[in-house]
């Protein structure tokens, strides 16, 4: 054999040699990347629609924070076959899981019967109910009924009587198999004692000299007329203008209240002239309580109002208002946008 040859058959050995070795190193790291969680938290939802790949299903772990690497997970998948086994539905995971773990529990499917469920900011007790109601997790008489008593719950803070609207958290939640009407009205109490109670009014009764409340009636208010996260402040200084100069709010969200059942697009002369005590075009001062369930956006502008001169408001296409500080300059805008329109 001549020097030549040897050198390329070293050569071949030397390579070979490097290439099992860089396959070791990644196997290695592939078993380690396995046997590693990706972190700690709260248990995580996630959906495995019918029919879909390994691959789709490992990018949303990932994507959801549950594994390391999706292309790890997918390996192991097609080496062990259970790729093959993944179920779809919805499967309950636990960041402090393994991925190989994880993949187990893909093959097993979840055990766990639960849901999610979604309250829109603006909603009203009674859409809350319907929804409720829609997403199978309860009646809606029922519901309604308990969130009429409000003093058959613990709360920390004073709920007013009769009606817990404003006080029903808009949020998403997890609700339980079999989870009672009462236990889905008392985590949206909680969340709301977490987020308004502890976290806005720091568990204290007043917000500079007004009640829960009021604060919660006015951003209930500021809710159902602000489109537009910038305006919230600044209808919520209008409204507290027009409360100071003891003018009547004539707020439409009222009214709209105040209708029920027979809310409209567009309100007509004869609704406003309804007879209820939510009807701000009849009675000076706010409505004996909120109209609906507002975000936290509305709840603090309603405890910071904008410091403004306007005492009046209109409503353009675009969601936007025209502010005016006379009624005069009130008048003037509505006949411009009936000209634009």
């Amino acid at each position: 054999m001549t020097r030549r040859s040897r050198r390329r058959k070293l050569r071949r050995k030397l390579g070979a040699a490097l290439a099992l070795a860089a396959a070791g190193l990644l196997a290695a790291a592939v078993i380690w990347t396995l046997m590693l969680p990706a972190g700690g938290g709260a248990p995580r939802l996630v959906t495995v629609e019918p029919g879909q790949s390994v691959c789709e299903v490992a990018c949303a772990l990932d994507g959801a924070g549950l594994i390391r690497s999706a292309n790890a997970l997918v390996a192991a998948a097609y080496v062990s076959g259970k790729w093959r086994r993944i179920q779809a539905g919805r499967h309950e995971l636990d960041p402090g899981m393994t991925p190989l773990e994880i993949l187990d529990a893909l093959c097993r499917g979840s055990r766990r019967a639960w849901r999610w469920i979604t309250i829109p900011e603006g909603y009203t007790v009674r859409q809350i109910a319907a929804e409720v109601e829609e997403k199978r997790l309860a009646p809606a008489a029922s519901f309604l009924t308990l969130a009429g008593r409000p003093e058959e719950f613990d709360v920390p803070f004073l709920l007013p009587h009769g009606s817990m609207e404003g006080y029903l958290f808009p949020d998403t939640y997890r609700i339980e198999a079999n989870e009672t009407p009462r236990e889905i009205i008392t985590q949206m109490l909680r969340r709301f004692g977490q987020v308004v109670w502890l976290g806005l009014f720091e568990g204290r009764p007043t917000c500079r000299g007004r009640s829960l409340q009021e604060i919660m009636i006015l951003a209930s208010l500021v809710e159902g007329e602000a489109q537009l996260e910038q305006e919230r402040p600044l209808i919520a200084g209008v409204l507290m203008n027009r409360l100071r100069q003891g003018q009547r709010l004539e707020c439409d969200a009222t009214v709209q209240y105040a209708l029920g059942e027979r809310r409209r697009s567009r309100l007509t002369h004869e609704d406003l002239s309804i007879e209820s005590a939510y009807n701000t075009y009849l009675h000076t001062g706010l409505p004996p309580g909120p109209i609906c369930n507002p975000g936290e956006a509305s709840i603090k502008a309603a405890m910071e109002p904008a410091r403004v001169p306007f005492l009046y408001y209109v409503a353009k296409p675009d969601g936007s208002h025209i502010f005016s500080n006379t009624y005069a300059e009130h008048q003037a805008a509505i006949a411009r946008l009936r000209e634009d329109n």
